[in-house]
Order: structure tokens, then C-alpha cells, then sequence
């Protein structure tokens, strides 16, 4: 799908033509609509499909004809209940040419809506630089709001396991993690590649563009800290309760070794009195409630010992 929109009356209004100063925003396209792009806008083919790929890394490029892709990678909110994770992080290729931009994504981002929706009234598209980083800023700011949906997840969750320890809360936390290490490892290669642009010195930016850029810069740099720190809280959270089940697997365990202990004697006495040979006692009336306090009093030595082991933290 392609959308165009172009700069009338303080304002971005969709279009249906590519001009000359216009922003192109490109998601889930056929080639097709790469092909009309590529016609109208003279933009490298590489520099349309490279970020098509969910496995693209994120970097800096440019043309001799004063053409520029910026590759970064953006949080989404994931749909398909097949996946464990509820948040991802996908390519979004931000092009510079002429004096226009164009976005392109494999699929719909929020960055791009939320960019419509909040800061449309910025500036024009032909300010290619300040428009590109304000994309930027967006999309760490998005990060930043995710990252506060995570955490709201896990205290929920936290909650529940506080209640009863299950296996379907672990897997949930789990499944959060598995969404951090996607923030921190796209956070962490988005923040070079902002570096790397402010280092450019090729770049004919003006005053106003490089403090967008370090605004950005300043917001994706707090996205990745808090993801880091959050992800460290989370991997102590996560041993915190190993510990806890391995610790009331070690009291059941207890439980079990105590009772077979108390059994043990009684069984004993009873399996030997059982045998088919001749025993003490086998013509005395009183055998058998001789045989079963004998055993009652063996099993009460054995608790008074494990009784007084326990006071001493013995056992």
C-alpha cells in the first residue's frame, strides 16, 4: 500500500501523486508498487527492498545523488496469538531524496500512524532531515511507551505468581522476555546508527535538524537503558522463582523422606513377623499387641530424633 502526502496550509494532506516535496509511506507493497515508486521517484531498488527484510540490520547508507536510507528497527504490537511474544521489533526504512521523504515497512507500523496522528503540523517534507528525525524521535517514543505496557504486564503477572506459582504465569514471563530481548538488541543497534549519522559530517544539516537529532538520540538512549534495566530485573525475577519452586520441590522431598523414615521401622517388624519360620513370641496371646507397641515405640524415638534435628536445623 502506498500513501502520499504533500505540504498544503501548515499541514500533511494525503495525495494521490508523487511530487516533487511530498512523503511516501510505503507498507506491505507488491512489486508493482515498488516498481511505480522506484519510476517515479529515481530511488535504488536496493534501497526500497533492503528493508523489506525482517532480518535487515539496522544502518546508514547513501547514493551519489544525494540520496540517503536510514534502516532502523521499530516496536510493534504482536497479532498472531501463535507467537509467544506480545511485542516485536521490525525494519523501517526512512529514505531521503531530493526534497522529499519516503517510509517503507513489510508491514503497517505504528510509528508512521502516530507520526500522522501527533506531530503532523511539524514540518514539511522538504525539510527532509528534521522531518526524517522527527520519525525517529516517534519511534522512540513509542519504544518508551511499549516498554511501560511490559511492565504493566509483568506486575500483573508477578501478582498472580505471588498468589499460586503456575506454569502458564512462568511461560507468560518468559514470553516478556523473549519481547526484551528484541527492545534492548534493536534499541542498542538503533542508537549506533543515530551516532552515526550525527557524525556524518557530509550532511548539509542545519543548526535545527542536529538538535532534532539529538533529541532523538537523547530519547532512544533512555528507551535502551530502560529496557536494559528492566530486562535485568526481569532475568532476577525469573531465577527468584526458580529458586522458590526448586525450594518447595526440597520440602516436599523433606516431607516424603521423613515419612518414609517413620514407616520404615514398623514395616520392618511387620515384614520380619510375617515370615513362614518360627519366631519369639509366636505362641504368646499378647504377640501381637507386644509386636505393634514395640513398633509404636521405635516410631516414637524416631520422631523425638528428627523432632530435636529439626530444632537445630539439622534436618
Amino acid at each position: 500500500m502506498i500513501s502520499v502526502y504533500t505540504w498544503e496550509n501548515n499541514a500533511l494532506k494525503e495525495s494521490s501523486e508523487i511530487t516533487d516535496s511530498c512523503w511516501v509511506n510505503i507498507s506491505s507493497p507488491t512489486t508493482g508498487e515498488l516498481e511505480r515508486v522506484q519510476n517515479a521517484t529515481g530511488i535504488p531498488q536496493d534501497f526500497l527492498t533492503d528493508p523489506l527484510d525482517k532480518d535487515e540490520r539496522p544502518r546508514f547508507d547513501w547514493e551519489d545523488n544525494d540520496t540517503y536510507l536510514i534502516i532502523i528497527h521499530v516496536p510493534y504490537l504482536v497479532e498472531d496469538p501463535r507467537d509467544a511474544a506480545p511485542y516485536g521489533t521490525i525494519p523501517l526504512g526512512i529514505i531521503l531524496w531530493g526534497n522529499s521523504v519516503a517510509t517503507i515497512c513489510s508491514r503497517t507500523t505504528p510509528v508512521t500512524t502516530a507520526f500522522l496522528e501527533q506531530i503532523r503540523r511539524v514540518c514539511a517534507p522538504r525539510e527532509r532531515y528534521r522531518f526524517a528525525f522527527r520519525l525517529l524521535w516517534q519511534a522512540a517514543v513509542l519504544f518508551l511507551r511499549y516498554l511501560n505496557d511490559i511492565q504493566q504486564r509483568i506486575n500483573a503477572i508477578e501478582t498472580e505468581l505471588h498468589k499460586s506459582i503456575s506454569n502458564d504465569a512462568l511461560l507468560k514471563l518468559l514470553a516478556v522476555e523473549k519481547s526484551f530481548v528484541y527492545f534492548t538488541t534493536s534499541l542498542k543497534a538503533d542508537t549506533l546508527v543515530l551516532g552515526r549519522i550525527e557524525k556524518a559530517r557530509f550532511l548539509s544539516m542545519s543548526e535545527d535538524d542536529r538538535d532534532t537529532l539529538e533529541d532523538s538520540e537523547v530519547e532512544f538512549q533512555q528507551a535502551y537503558e530502560t529496557a536494559s534495566v528492566r530486562s535485568n530485573i526481569l532475568n532476577g525475577t525469573l531465577d527468584t522463582f526458580a529458586s522458590l519452586i526448586n525450594n518447595n520441590l526440597n520440602n516436599v522431598m523433606k516431607y516424603l523422606t521423613v515419612f518414609t523414615i517413620l514407616l520404615a521401622a514398623p514395616t520392618f517388624i511387620a515384614s520380619l513377623y510375617g515370615m513362614n519360620v518360627q519366631l519369639p513370641f509366636a505362641g504368646s496371646r499378647w504377640a501381637f499387641a507386644a509386636i505393634v507397641g514395640f513398633s509404636a515405640a521405635i516410631t516414637a524415638v524416631i520422631v523425638g530424633v528428627l523432632a530435636v534435628l529439626s530444632k537445630k536445623r539439622v534436618f
